[in-house]
């Protein structure tokens, strides 16, 4: 039976994995977590943290109201095999900054509620990955991070300059950054960070400090990642902030290289990254894959565009002779990758005899032509731009421009809607390329 999760306490059980130690003790769907070891489990991490002895001891109320108290021997650190209905066992934090360059505050008006909500929360830094700020923490919360070991955690820091920090983020708690960085240095936590650069405001001088301060801090730090600042059509009574253009891209890229060859002499790494973003702008090939020393911020945008021409290259050197392949697909992209994916699909192509990929650049009409990046293009521009396009075996989409977990574009589009408006087949395929060519060989099978 399917229970109704609204209004149900913040740590029920939502599903037990099959050969777990929960499922061997009758732990099931719906169960409550009342306590591990007499203490109150009050989110994710404490549970984790409580969990993690060898000796431990479960109170869980049963659906029927029966309570019991398991006792439980265990690997060190060996999971129990839980999940929650609530990941987080408890309410994310919400963001209580009001920076100039905030993406949520230029989305429009009407879009599903969840798409507004501003988290930042060090517990999703750890869990998903999630960027943060640290502004809307307490000493309580910085060593509670510290004691549990939350790490790596990703931190957003734009800047290093309290003041200017303070102005960007528009929050009088901003400016105390690298005393928290200094104090997870202390405690051996692994930290990666981000700066999402405004031209003109934390560029220039300003970004230069801030690498120097964080390349202070490593191997603590162990990456920097630069992002350009996105900006939507949606900015009314918003801070003015100029978009990048082709020179302000080209400028950048050679005061990092600079900044990379210094740091890799002394402390063998290049430790700050560019995003894709600014070397698409520019006609400047991508680093190699050497270069991006394992990917620490692929995630972010930082060499996934490298880490996918070489996953590409490696998958096609397995295809010794030319396969015959009558097919012809439709790949929508944002406009920023139009040629990287003209690239690619020259190279498939040359493997596969009679496909046919044509690469189609999305205008986003949506956000406004300022916004590029294939992740956020939204279902209705891809109708209106791909209806044309007939006798096509499929539209190949990649789910970075879906709802992590979901086949729900942001406008709430569902892919299902996409097939239908467009009456053609549509292909999910991660941003990988083994994903990427499985498309066609199962059209041989």
């Amino acid at each position: 039976m399917e229970l109704k999760i609204a209004n149900l306490p913040k740590n029920i059980i939502e599903s037990v994995e099959k050969g777990s130690i929960a499922e061997e003790l009758g732990i099931q769907q719906g169960d409550l977590l009342v306590s591990v070891n007499d203490h109150e489990v009050r989110d994710i991490i404490d549970y984790k943290y409580l969990i993690s002895d060898e000796y431990i001891v479960v109170r869980i109320e049963k659906k029927n109201g029966e309570v019991w108290d398991l006792e439980i021997e265990k690997e060190y650190d060996e999971d129990l095999g839980i999940d929650f209905f609530n990941p987080l066992i408890d309410k994310a934090k919400s963001c209580q900054n009001k920076c100039i360059f905030c993406f949520i505050d230029q989305l429009p008006k009407n879009m599903r509620k969840t798409l507004y909500f501003k988290d930042d929360d060090s517990r999703l830094s750890f869990l998903q990955g999630n960027f943060i700020t640290l502004t809307n923490l307490n000493d309580e919360d910085i060593d509670r991070i510290i004691k549990y070991r939350l790490s790596p955690i990703n931190i957003s820091v734009h800047t290093t300059n309290p003041d200017l920090r303070i102005k960007m983020l528009n929050n009088k708690n901003a400016g105390n950054i690298m005393d928290i960085l200094r104090k997870f240095k202390k405690g051996k936590l692994e930290v990666n960070c981000q700066i999402v650069l405004v031209p003109h405001v934390n560029d220039g001088y300003e970004l230069k400090r801030t690498i120097d301060d964080l390349s202070e801090l490593y191997p603590s730090v162990k990456s920097v990642a630069i992002v350009p600042v996105g900006l939507t059509k949606y900015r009314e009574n918003l801070f003015p902030v100029e978009p990048f253009n082709t020179k302000m891209a080209e400028e950048l890229i050679d005061s990092i290289e600079k900044i990379q060859g210094k740091l890799f002499q002394n402390i063998n790494t290049r430790f700050v990254f560019l995003s894709d973003e600014f070397y698409a702008m520019t006609d400047r090939s991508l680093p190699s894959y050497e270069e991006y020393e394992k990917f620490p911020q692929y995630e972010n945008g930082v060499g996934l565009m490298r880490l996918f021409s070489h996953e590409i290259e490696n998958e096609l050197k397995n295809i010794r002779e030319n396969i015959s392949l009558n097919r012809n697909y439709i790949i929508p992209t944002g406009t920023l990758a139009y040629k990287f994916m003209l690239s690619i699909t020259e190279k498939v192509s040359s493997k596969f005899d009679g496909l046919n990929l044509r690469v189609v650049p999305i205008i986003n009409n949506f956000f406004g032509r300022t916004i590029t990046v294939s992740g956020l293009i939204t279902g209705q521009d891809l109708i209106e731009q791909l209806k044309e396009y007939k006798n096509i075996d499929g539209i190949i989409i990649p789910k970075c421009m879906l709802r992590k977990g979901e086949e729900i574009f942001l406008d709430d589009i569902t892919v299902e809607d996409l097939k239908d408006k467009l009456k053609t087949n549509v292909i999910l395929s991660d941003v990988s390329g083994d994903s990427f060519i499985k498309i066609f060989k199962k059209d041989l099978r």
